[in-house]
């Protein structure tokens, strides 16, 4: 591939280096200027992020096609909740909320389940009707995700203070012990649960739709996507710290929902499986919309919680994990559908709507500092 093709196909992380030049030359300027003005920066920082994240989520596709499995999907997962994991501990540097780590993990699970889910649902189950995928991979995901928040995310607001960092020790050696047992199954014995036989000639209407993209980046070699991940994800870490500098400082006063920087975060990391999701629904795929949406909430809870749990007993200051009453009833309604509607082996319009309606009262219940 010439080098003007590989510009041309990274021409966002290209973008990306004097972005963070000017905003490291102008942050001072900002930040003395306005309130308004560090927003506006905040937001075009956060489209920036969100456009190198994808390349980053696209160059771990690549590479995870090449390793095969497990290491390709112990790739595609690492990669997402690394860039999450890397925001999150910058933006903590920059803010003294207790709850963001909570807030934001319960803020991904929601635009997962009921945000990214129902979207595909609704837009799939009104083009195609009733769209089948395996039923075992809802129930496995349901319950696996269940388990985990219930251990990290309502179990503590039982522990004494005291003793918190012996159950999040506990916390660390439980959420591993999930990941190496969900990673087995996804690639083992049981890997027949995470996907889903399509009729002979459905897969032949899929095909052109589903080879769309540009060859020429597979013929990359191994290295060069590594390289290319390595880089974005140096590039999200300065640009992040620059967006949570200008975004804390926008928000200021403004009296914005305390939970907002949290939903960033998590819309940050999920906005490459959005667009994902989206394509597969409409291709009638609602296998791979199922893997990505509990997938990424579970991988999201398992991995993000023990790093940071980690980093809690390394600096002696524990977050605040126990989630509040009202979020609790929150995830405990969504998995609860969720479970309803991923039994049947098909989904449709109606049940992407009930996440739908889940998700916009997410959203309604932030707004109202809830």
């Amino acid at each position: 591939m010439s080098v003007a093709t590989t510009l041309k196909q990274e021409r966002m992380l290209l973008l990306a280096v004097p972005v963070a030049i000017v905003a490291y030359l102008a942050e001072h300027s900002v930040l003395e200027a306005s309130k308004a003005l560090s927003f506006v920066v905040a937001a075009a920082l956060i489209a920036v992020i969100v456009a190198v994240s994808m390349r980053v989520a696209h160059h771990a596709e690549i590479l995870a096609a090449k390793v095969g499995d497990p290491y390709g999907t112990m790739i595609l997962t690492l990669s997402a909740v690394a860039v999450e994991v890397l925001i999150l501990a910058i933006i903590m540097s920059e803010s003294s909320s207790p709850t963001l780590v909570r807030d934001t993990i319960y803020s991904a699970v929601m635009i997962d389940i009921n945000g990214i889910l129902g979207l595909a649902a609704l837009l799939g189950g009104l083009r195609h009707g009733e769209q089948p995928y395996n039923d075992d991979s809802g129930r496995t995901y349901g319950v696996m995700i269940l388990t985990a928040m219930g251990i990290s995310m309502i179990v503590p607001e039982f522990v004494p203070e005291a003793k918190w960092h012996l159950y999040s020790a506990f916390t660390i050696v439980a959420m591993i012990a999930l990941y190496g047992l969900f990673l087995k199954m996804q690639v083992g014995p049981h890997s027949y649960f995470f996907s889903y036989s399509y009729p002979r000639a459905d897969r032949k209407k899929a095909a052109p739709e589903g080879n769309a993209h540009d060859d020429s980046e597979e013929d990359n070699s191994a290295a060069y996507s590594i390289g290319v991940i390595l880089v974005g994800v140096v590039l999200i870490g300065v640009l992040a710290e620059f967006m949570a500098t200008f975004l804390t400082h926008g928000l200021e006063g403004s009296g914005a929902p305390e939970g907002l920087m949290a939903v960033v975060v998590a819309t940050i990391s999920a906005a490459p499986e959005i667009l994902t999701a989206m394509r597969a629904a409409l291709r009638n795929r609602m296998q791979p919309v199922v893997n990505i949406a509990m997938g990424a909430s579970l991988s999201t809870v398992i991995l993000t919680v023990p790093v940071m749990e980690a980093i809690a007993l390394y600096s002696g200051q524990p977050f605040i994990m126990a989630m509040t009453p009202v979020q609790t009833v929150m995830v405990f309604i969504t998995l609860i559908v969720a479970a309803i509607n991923l039994n049947d082996g098909e989904t449709n319009a109606i049940e992407g709507m009930t996440h739908l309606i889940l998700f916009a009262t997410f959203i309604m219940l932030l707004f109202l500092g809830l």
